[in-house]
């Protein structure tokens, strides 16, 4: 397995269909916080970058790799509300509730989660997301099994494109962060892994461009449909 002692997955546009998912989501969620009032929603609409008619997000959207913390300060001034920890909270838990009902996996993540861990990987999820709502996710999609850990922004070690939740993940699994792998679709994900010494596979399902990692990944792969494959066939950089 070129050395590699555990993969760690993003979740969002890597093991679940971003647009698929959130798009209808985050309708719904900016509806449910704006009540009544049709300017706070056109403002949220706008910060967010969504285009509601389509139930999408532009690639630059705040919310394709970001959190409830970095995005939520500006949905809380288009409501006129104070950001604090309760209203992320709220946020997270609308998202949570309205991200269930959405969900669309990418491929099929049951399947290539099983493979790798009949091979004796460790496996995790590091994610932008809440942990108590990608825990829900998982389990969903019935990852739940094969996974040795799930690190969302909240879990204590920091965001990415911070090394927190990699070198976290190194230490609870108790191997080297060079014979991890991050498996991603965004430069978050990539500055999370390189900073913490681990290596970056990426996949092309995600909605940011993916032409400036194309050089840099030590791995591209179609979708995460590929990995049982291509980690078998090719040698991976140390």
């Amino acid at each position: 397995m070129n050395g590699l002692k555990a993969l760690l997955f993003d979740k969002d546009g890597t093991l679940i269909h971003f647009d698929r998912t959130w798009g209808p989501a985050a309708g719904e969620v900016m509806r449910e916080l704006a009540g009544d009032d049709p300017q706070a929603l056109r403002r949220l609409e706008e910060v967010s970058e969504y285009l509601p008619d389509e139930q999408r997000f532009l690639p630059s959207s705040p919310l394709v790799a970001g959190s409830s913390a970095h995005y939520g300060p500006q949905w809380a001034h288009c409501l006129g509300r104070d950001a604090t920890d309760a209203f992320f909270s709220e946020i997270d838990r609308l998202f949570s509730r309205e991200g269930l009902r959405a969900l669309t996996p990418l491929g099929r993540p049951q399947d290539v989660l099983a493979h790798f861990h009949g091979q004796g990987l460790k496996l995790g999820i590091v994610t932008n997301d809440a942990e108590a709502n990608s825990r829900l996710q998982a389990e969903a999609l019935g990852l739940m099994p094969y996974l040795d850990l799930i690190h969302g922004y909240d879990s204590g070690f920091g965001s990415k494109p911070g090394p927190g939740m990699i070198t976290a993940a190194a230490e609870a699994l108790n191997v080297p962060p060079d014979s991890m792998a991050v498996i991603g679709d965004s430069t978050h994900d990539y500055a999370a892994a390189k900073a913490a010494g681990a290596r970056f596979i990426l996949v092309r399902t995600g909605p940011a461009p993916v032409e400036p990692l194309l050089d840099v990944a030590d791995m591209v792969v179609d979708s995460i449909d590929d990995l049982p494959r291509r980690l078998a066939g090719a040698a991976m950089p140390a």
